[in-house]
């Protein structure tokens, strides 16, 4: 199911020259959106992971990386006795669906080496579409919004450096005002270089 919301969200145009993966302009089809990509990995060269995944993402026929969060060192939610992950998150411009588009990040996943055993174990990379244009979408393969991006503090932060004014398409809420509701104990999270 497909729903679209009324309003749309609040969001800056950011420069390409910002995003060091930009390699410029695609021939695309179809309507454009913009999505929100999570980006993270707790195994093996935890950045250079991200950075090549970023790289995949920007090599998508009718996508485009517009920019990026900074990355940081998060701690593991939800699990005990997992190295800290690296984690940021990345704006697109895509003229692909969302199921396309998730259909292409899964692939990245696979060709990066990711093998799916059980939920929420340690990853070489993982890709969450977090938000798809002002899109509200629920069907058995995705959920958009992320149903848990509002309680991650490792999502939030990095959506606050790419616009903390964005608004949440289900909870009308900004990613700042999200982000003050969230606590930080066992939710840890330093910016990479820091710590």
């Amino acid at each position: 199911m497909l729903v679209v919301a009324k309003r749309p969200p609040a969001h800056r145009a950011y420069a390409s020259e910002r995003n060091p993966f930009f390699s410029g302009d695609k021939t695309r089809v179809g309507s454009m959106n913009t999505a929100y990509i999570g980006v993270g990995s707790n195994l093996g060269d935890k950045l250079q992971n991200c950075c090549k995944a970023i790289d995949l993402v920007n090599n998508i026929e009718n996508c485009t990386v517009k920019t990026q969060s900074p990355f940081y060192r998060t701690e593991p939610v939800g699990v005990a006795s997992q190295d800290w992950y690296v984690n940021g998150v990345i704006l697109v411009e895509t003229g692909l669906s969302a199921q396309d588009l998730l259909r292409s990040l899964l692939s990245i996943e696979t060709g990066m080496g990711r093998v799916r055993k059980q939920r929420w174990e340690s990853r070489i990379i993982d890709l969450d579409i977090l938000l798809y244009g002002y899109h509200v979408i629920d069907e058995k393969n995705l959920i958009i919004p992320h149903p848990r991006m509002h309680i991650r503090r490792f999502v939030i932060m990095p959506m606050v450096q790419l616009d903390p004014d964005l608004v949440h398409p289900v909870l009308g809420r900004t990613m700042s005002e999200l982000l003050d509701d969230l606590a930080e104990e066992g939710q840890g999270i330093v910016p990479v270089g820091r710590g």
